[in-house]
Formats: structure tokens, sequence, C-alpha cells
């Protein structure tokens, strides 16, 4: 189970290149039977669903995964001119208007575009990013501790600020980690611009831990992950995804007829995330191929059981064990994506200088 995070500063890791039978591919980019597509390292998709797309569009799929979300969006913006790929995946809702500000995507709408949700469709009139998932980003709870414990666990951003969940819960860093960033973000749309950084302060004064990223939160720190049971973990809140729950049971082996863990469905922000074809594509046929293919019914339907979210096109079937342990928030937090660009980078500033000094 992989969860994306995001870093505010390019790092010069290698790319890692896999072609569809998971070998090296030497093919490169411009190669008109090639078509490349750029990803965070979160990206998968079964074997046959893609060879299926290849023998259907004539394209060899060379997939360059780079590192974590926002260090995969930054690097794309500076080689925008002579770019690694034909698509970008994996820029979410956090870090998109930063992708559409530096020109880094080509106008093209995809087929099946009129399938998605409603409300994911964004930048209508010039079709840049097309949605291709959602997730949300939730505090996770050990139920065998608060059984044990006789506490009610908690279901709201209120509630894990009051003295009962004191030192229970572990977050991941606002500037380092796109859950820790969601978790922020989600806080600023509940209590406003200028609530958060007091809701913060309570919420350091209660305990809360901060750790770099997902990983280390969810398997080391968290007590109601299998991870975290091996660590002898001892914090029963962590901020996750509302498809953890789902996983927990998926991964187990035998496998519960419930989820170990549950979700505070008031502390959730709706994460979304997109793809586009690359200003300077050097395949784009391929390109616009690749994302027709990506919000198919095929790929859609694929997707959640390899990378944990829901899918955003109408007729898309749910997994069953998404709709019995990890249904999405009915009421999520969300910010406009302007409102992200207009106050991210302040935000995360603020944030580092309130809790972590």
């Amino acid at each position: 189970m992989t969860k994306r995070t995001t870093t505010a500063v390019v790092i010069g890791l290698g790319l890692v290149t896999l072609s569809a039978c998971g070998s090296s591919d030497s093919a490169g980019a411009g190669d008109s039977k090639t078509v490349t597509l750029v990803s965070h390292d979160s990206w998968a998709v079964s074997k046959s669903v893609l060879e299926d797309f290849e023998k259907q569009s004539g394209y060899k799929v060379r997939v360059l995964k780079d590192g974590d979300a926002g260090q995969a969006v930054n690097k794309a913006i500076l080689t925008k001119d002579n770019p690694q790929g034909d698509v970008f995946f994996g820029v979410d809702n956090t870090l998109l208007s930063r992708a559409l500000d530096n020109g880094l995507f080509q106008s093209y709408e995809a087929k099946g575009s009129d399938q998605i949700v409603q409300q994911y469709r964004i930048d209508q009139d010039r079709h840049r990013v097309t949605p291709i998932d959602s997730g949300d980003i939730c505090v996770n709870y050990d139920k065998a501790y608060f059984s044990k414990h006789k506490l009610a666990p908690p279901a709201s951003f209120d509630d894990l600020i009051k003295p009962a969940y004191k030192n229970l819960l572990v977050t991941e860093n606002a500037a380092t980690s796109s859950p820790g960033l969601g978790f922020l973000l989600g806080t600023a749309a509940r209590y406003g611009d200028d609530g958060w950084p007091d809701y913060w302060k309570k919420l350091k004064a209660n305990g809360v831990k901060v750790v770099d990223g997902w990983e280390q939160a969810y398997n080391d720190e968290f007590s109601g992950s299998a991870g975290g049971k091996k660590a002898k973990a001892d914090r029963p809140l962590v901020v996750s995804y509302a498809s953890s729950p789902p996983a927990e049971v998926i991964y187990a082996d035998p496998k519960p007829k419930s989820a170990p863990t549950g979700v505070a469905s008031g502390t959730c922000f709706r994460q979304v995330e997109y793809a586009g074809l690359l200003s300077n594509a050097k395949n784009t046929k391929g390109g616009k191929a690749l994302l027709d293919f990506l919000i198919g019914v095929k790929f859609q339907n694929d997707m959640p059981l390899n990378m944990f979210v829901y899918p955003v096109r109408e007729t898309a079937q749910v997994p069953e064990e998404f709709v019995k342990f990890g249904p999405q928030a009915k009421d999520p937090e969300t910010l406009a994506p302007a409102k992200i660009a207009d106050n991210r980078d302040q935000w995360v500033k603020s944030w580092t200088s309130l809790v972590l000094k």
C-alpha cells in the first residue's frame, strides 16, 4: 500500500523506467510507437489492462516514476521545454495551480470526459487537465484501542483538541507530505484563514506528533495498522486516507470480517488527481490516446485496487471492499484550486513556524 507524498523542492533522483512487461525499455519518448507517461511513485495498473491498451492502440507505454508527487510536478515544470514524456499523471488539487500557471499542459478534451462526475470537472474552457481519481484524506482510528479504553473515537476536527484525545494523534509534515498538507488544508477550510492557526495551537497543546511522511506515520506510529502492530506503535489516531481501512482488510491473511481501523468522517479533505498532455510532448497523438485510456472504463474499474483511490467516471465500478470498509466522505472539506494557490505557501510557512518550532 503506497501513498503519495509531496515535497516543496526538487531532488535530483534518477528516473525509474518501466515497460508494460516490467523490464527496461530503451525506446525514447520521441519514438512514434512509444508513448511516455510521467508520474509519481504510486502509479500502478494491472498488467493485462495495460497490455490490452497497447494491443488496441498500437502504442508501447513507457512509464517514468519520478519520485513523490510534489517532486514530480516540480521536475516536470523545470523540464517543460524538453519534457521527459508525453502525459503527466498525478498532479492533485493542492498543486494544480502551480502546474497550470507554469504552462505545463496543452489543451485536449479526452474522449469520455462527459462521463466524469460533474463536481470534478474544472478548466472546462481550456481542458488542460483531465480528472482521473479522487480520495479523502482523513484521520483513521484504531478500533481495538478505543474499545479497550471504552472511549468513543473522534468524529470531527473539534474532537481532536479535546483532552480525551491528548497524545493520541500522529500526522505528517505539511511541508513534506501530501496527506499532511491535505490535513492542513482541511483545517483551513473548516476554520477559515484566521481560525486555523488557533486550532493548530490547540492541537499542538493536545500532544499531536508530527513526522516526515505517510509511511512513517501509518506503518511505524499508528497502532491500528499491520505495520504499526509489528512496530508496537502507540498512537491510535493517524492522518491517512478513507481507503486505508479497505487496504487493511484486503492485504490481511486471513481476511477479517470487518476492518480493524475506522475513519473519522468529520476530518476529511477531498483530494483529486489529474492528468494532462504535456505542452511540448513529442508524441501528442499517442498522449491523447493514453489520456482517453486513463478515463476509460477499463482503467477506471482497475484503478481502485491498484492505487487505492476512487474512480471519477460515473459508470465505473467501485470495489465491494471500498463500499463496505472505506466509503467516501459525504461532506468532505474542499478548497478551490485558486484559493489553495493564493495561500498554500504562506499557510505551510506559518504552519511550520507554529507547529515545528
